[in-house]
């Protein structure tokens, strides 16, 4: 069939060479701009809310390489992109409030090489997930993950994150309040890729807003080269902070899993049997292990491109490939982080907002359409520990194993509990893979 009685969004179209290559790049560039909001609010918060010098640079570059090794570990068949993982936000604030033993007087530019460690221990989980799930098969594993364990983790993300929001917000509430309103506009009323990329939007409109009142800061921008390195940083080893970051991989791979059922869902192929999901998990922790060892932010697959699939109906994973190769290329300009870096707190923290209320309530979701019995007094009894230990341990727990000084966060703590208590206490009678719609619903990346 020719290219030009192809029409988009009006048919699946495996193979986007039938389209033509100017649409192909077209279409790899729209994949560009439904990530883009998203992977990089996640170096803007982390440097301007918890003050680790993230950078966007490196993010970009290791969001189209972590993408690429994604693609080639699921053999070049799955359509997914993979940008900055927002579960991760809570380690990465947990570590910049480490003040014991060497990390008491350390800056936060000397804080980041340690959360990049426990960004590739958290890798290195999901690697050695990926064996057990091909080694013992996957409803095996998944009984010590069930969304009795997995829904309060990520319900405790978000509320652990909400206060960061309102004080980032409260420096200009108009501001932020034009940002919260712009996402939610976009997002229920938007057609087409509009509603796809309210993340983006709602950074982009309050911006030019704040550029015209003259909020903007840009003198940083032309002191920049237009072309330059990334800020690569080598990743440090430390078991406080590895204790802090690596828990967090329990909700990533439950968002791994729903982002993977969701795109087999949009394309009408079960990636989670080919190439497997084992295949899967072994990318996204590869991809997330070399970008935490330069650093970079943990990688996950991202649901606003399983949108752009479900809008052009072209499941091309070529389209996608070229959209990691735009984000490679746009992470060499040193004037492009420096413009990004420009927007206001307040808007950072008006998408925050929405953000971080969203996670929580995925959380929600997970439980609920996991059909989780609240009756039951094991579950009830999870529930209520994972809850009070992240939020009633608010300092963690410090104890010294010889002459090392130890922190357990809060999160850490939940974590720890929630699978212990799932393991010990009878009545487990959670089985993975027979509810799709429930495995799909611990997607973070679904706006």
């Amino acid at each position: 069939m020719s290219k030009e009685n192809h029409q988009l969004g009006n048919e699946a179209i495996y193979d986007a060479k039938v389209l033509g290559w100017p649409r192909m790049l077209i279409l790899g560039l729209q994949h560009m701009f439904a990530m883009f909001g998203a992977t990089v609010l996640v170096p803007i918060i982390v440097s301007n809310t918890y003050g680790l010098p993230l950078s966007i640079q490196t993010t970009l570059f290791f969001a189209g390489i972590g993408t690429l090794i994604f693609h080639v570990c699921a053999k070049f068949k799955v359509p997914a992109f993979l940008g900055s993982s927002f579960a991760f936000l809570g380690g990465f604030q947990a570590v910049s409030e480490l003040n014991i033993g060497k990390f008491a007087d350390m800056s936060g530019a000397e804080k980041l090489p340690y959360a990049m460690g426990g960004i590739v221990v958290a890798g290195s989980l999901y690697i050695l997930l990926a064996l057990l799930f091909k080694a013992v098969g996957a409803k095996k594993v998944m009984r010590f993950f069930p969304p009795i364990v997995t829904g309060p983790m990520i319900i405790l993300i978000g509320l652990n994150l909400a206060g960061t929001a309102v004080n980032n917000a409260q420096s200009c509430w108009p501001l932020a309040l034009l940002a919260i309103a712009v996402i939610i506009v976009a997002n229920i009323w938007g057609k087409g890729m509009i509603k796809i990329i309210p993340i983006l939007l709602g950074v982009v409109i309050p911006y030019i807003v704040a550029l015209v009142c003259g909020m903007v800061d840009l003198s940083g921008v032309g002191a920049e080269s237009v072309v330059g390195l990334p800020a690569f940083t080598l990743a440090k080893f430390d078991i406080t902070a590895i204790l802090a970051i690596a828990p967090v991989a329990v909700a990533a791979m439950m968002e791994h899993i729903g982002d993977i059922s969701a795109i087999s869902a949009t394309c009408g192929k079960n990636y989670m049997e080919d190439p497997g999901l084992h295949r899967t998990l072994l990318g996204d922790g590869l991809a997330t292990a070399v970008a935490g060892l330069f650093g970079g932010p943990a990688n996950t697959t991202y649901g606003e491109n399983t949108g752009v699939l479900a809008l052009s109906r072209v499941y091309d994973p070529n389209v996608v490939r070229l959209a990691a190769v735009y984000a490679v290329i746009l992470s060499f300009s040193p004037q492009f982080d420096a413009l990004v870096n420009s927007i206001p707190s307040a808007i950072v923290g008006g998408v925050s907002f929405i953000l971080y209320g969203m996670i929580s309530a995925v959380g929600v979701r997970n439980v609920v359409e996991n059909k989780v019995d609240l009756t039951k007094s094991r579950n009830l009894i999870i529930a209520a520990v994972i809850m009070v230990c992240g939020l009633g341990f608010s300092n963690g727990i410090t104890f010294q194993v010889g002459g090392a000084v130890i922190k357990l966060t809060a999160l850490a703590i939940a974590a720890i509990a929630g699978v212990l208590l799932n393991a010990i206490l009878p009545g487990n009678d959670y089985v993975f893979g027979t509810d799709a719609k429930g495995d799909g619903s611990a997607n973070l990346g679904t706006y």
